[in-house]
């Protein structure tokens, strides 16, 4: 049967989300546990029954005295009881004469036991009125017993109710349980420092950092797994190579025969009833020749180029400069520097496309970039062109897919792959302009 829900939440609230303080709570509990059952154990039971068995003994001695006086009454026969009992008992004992005892129990509590035991010993010993007093002399207590001709006060030393070794054993074991977390938590630090080591690589290696081989450290599963990441890294990297090095070749053969039928198509016979098959030859030529470009742009943006503080405005600003002459309109709206780790050229060529690709079917393009809360950045394409559907805002980024859904060839392919890689996002939206946004979030 689990927890409440309200009361499960509440828990998580509370309990550490790391994985260093999560292994030192599984730690900590326990030994906390260990350590308040040895207690209840040695104070509960044993050390409780010392302290009775030193009240009573001490309550005994006073009883005794007392009986010896009430056998023997008289200022003769006090003079040589007392001195005996202050002598045999080891307390200090005086009678005030005339005296009258007003008020009874304890008036202060003293921490631990001993108050406690001490009077529940005299109440069962006892049959004359009596008061204690913990405060008169700091290494003893006063105890005033009423008599019929005054009061008694008796002075007993405290250690004869008091059994001071309990702050030793609370020593030792709260001593010895932070002795044993501090080392526990320094061999926690040291394994969960692998963890956090491998994590950081991941992390770097998904947004297109090249963190290089992880060294394997800490316990044999965490060495492991660093090993299973470094293959992983390298098969990955070694797969890009292979694409990279397969697309650039495939481009390389394709253009040669290319070049041969537009050679064939320009030497034919400019004869009036071959125009029309020729030009639509010459057509899928070229269509060909801006396929083949494509996908060299899409291999290079696989490249070897490694992330590096850029500043983004600057970069922002030379890719509107270049839409301006091409013949676009086109406002920016970035801050002066907006610095981040980044692959220039790979996110130039990303922000290109889209900024392409909106000016082609717009007047206007708006390019806008800004902090997006503490760890992120957000850059913004808008247009005041027609739009794409939302139910085809999704295809629009698969490779050269048809016009009927908003057919873009590699462009927008090669942009999401591209912010992807840096560990972003770029999605589709409805523009305040009336056509169509593209917003792009890069982490910081």
């Amino acid at each position: 049967m689990g927890l409440p829900l309200p009361f499960a939440r509440a828990v998580k609230r509370v309990l550490p989300r790391s994985l260093l303080g999560r292994s030192l709570l599984m730690i900590l509990v326990p030994l906390v546990l260990l350590q308040l059952v040895a207690l209840q154990i040695y104070y509960g039971s044993h050390l409780n029954l010392v302290y009775r068995r030193l009240s009573d003994s001490l309550a005994g001695e006073i009883n005794f005295t007392l009986a010896l006086m009430r056998r023997y009454p008289g200022a003769e026969n006090r003079a040589w009881i007392i001195p005996l009992a202050q002598n045999e008992f080891d307390i200090a004992m005086r009678l005030e004469p005339g005296a009258v005892l007003h008020r009874t129990g304890s008036r202060v509590n003293v921490l631990g036991p001993m108050d406690d035991d001490l009077e529940t010993a005299l109440r069962q010993r006892l049959t004359e009125r009596f008061s204690m007093d913990w405060t008169y002399e700091s290494g003893a207590v006063l105890i005033r017993v009423q008599q019929p001709d005054g009061v008694l006060d008796i002075l007993a030393p405290r250690k004869r109710v008091d059994l001071g070794t309990i702050w030793l054993f609370v020593g030792w074991m709260v001593g010895t349980a932070l002795l044993l977390f501090g080392i526990a938590a320094l061999f926690m630090r040291n394994q969960v420092r692998g963890i956090r080591r491998l994590a950081d690589a991941v992390e770097a290696f998904g947004i297109g950092r090249d963190p290089g081989p992880v060294r394997p450290e800490g316990a044999v599963e965490v060495r492991r797994a660093a090993t299973a990441f470094n293959r992983m890294q390298e098969r990955i990297r070694r797969f890009l190579a292979q694409r990279t090095e397969m697309l650039a070749g495939v481009s390389h053969d394709l253009r040669t025969p290319l070049t041969r039928m537009r050679l064939a198509l320009a030497m034919l016979p400019a004869r009036a009833e071959m125009a029309a098959d020729v030009a639509e030859l010459t057509a899928d030529v070229e269509e060909m020749e801006r396929m083949v470009e494509a996908y060299l742009a899409f291999a290079r943006g696989e490249g070897a180029e490694q992330a590096e503080p850029v500043n983004l405005s600057a970069v922002l600003e030379e890719v509107a400069a270049g839409a301006r002459r091409a013949g676009a309109v086109v406002r920016l709206d970035v801050p002066e520097d907006l610095t981040l780790r980044l692959r220039a050229d790979a996110v130039r060529r990303a922000i290109t496309n889209l900024v392409d690709n909106a000016r082609r079917h717009a007047h206007l393009v708006v390019l806008t970039a800004a902090p997006a809360g503490s760890r992120g950045v957000q850059v913004t394409v808008d247009d005041d062109g027609p739009g794409i559907p939302p139910e085809r805002r999704e295809s629009v980024f698969r490779p050269f897919e048809s016009d009927a859904a908003g057919g873009t060839g590699l462009g927008l392919t090669i942009a999401r792959d591209i912010v992807r890689a840096h560990g972003g996002e770029i999605v589709l939206e409805d523009s305040p302009l009336g056509g169509l946004r593209a917003r792009i979030r890069l982490p910081v």
